[in-house]
């Protein structure tokens, strides 16, 4: 058997054409720059203010206002640790691949036939698509949960064209 008769799956998956793929990540509205200002405001605010309960005698309250910065720091910390998060789904026509990252860099990767998934959503009247779920198997993998609901629905259409093209199978193109 010669090296051009080997079965290597790594090249066979990279020749079959991508129906879908996307990378989700969860929205922040602050950039670092726009956190660094916020943080040098806050800042001097609760300096200021604190800079008058001391002249006036509550020398304690000078603390407490510096505190305040420390828990706004941290709460804008751990909210740009959690944007470290991610999904990436892929629909090829033999698979659907989804691939979920932690904020701590945990990864979780679920491979489903595409032929069998059934595609759920939840949706409220009011508030319009709350959850997203890829069913196959008794497994239910929810996909999207950061998104708002526009984004949801968005994912949720361009996703069932994905499937209903893959569950269509192949199709012959000989000019191609």
């Amino acid at each position: 058997m010669t090296a051009g008769n080997d079965f290597d799956p790594g090249n066979d998956a990279e020749a079959e054409p991508k129906l879908f793929s996307a990378l989700l990540t969860p929205h922040r509205s602050l950039n670092r720059t726009g956190f660094v200002v916020l943080m040098t405001v806050v800042t001097v605010i609760s300096f200021i203010a604190g800079t008058v309960f001391w002249w006036l005698g509550a020398w304690p309250i000078f603390g407490f206002f510096g505190l305040d910065v420390l828990v706004v720091y941290w709460a804008f910390k751990v909210n740009f640790r959690s944007a470290k998060a991610s999904e990436e789904i892929t629909v090829t026509p033999s698979e659907l691949r989804v691939r979920r990252v932690s904020h701590r860099g945990h990864v979780v990767e679920w491979v489903l036939n595409p032929l069998w998934v059934q595609f759920e959503q939840k949706a409220h009247e009011e508030f319009g698509i709350e959850r997203l779920y890829l069913v196959s198997r008794g497994r239910r993998v929810s996909i999207g949960s950061f998104l708002s609901p526009d984004e949801k629905a968005s994912l949720s259409k361009a996703l069932m064209v994905a499937l209903n093209t893959a569950k269509r199978g192949p199709t012959y193109n000989p000019i191609h």
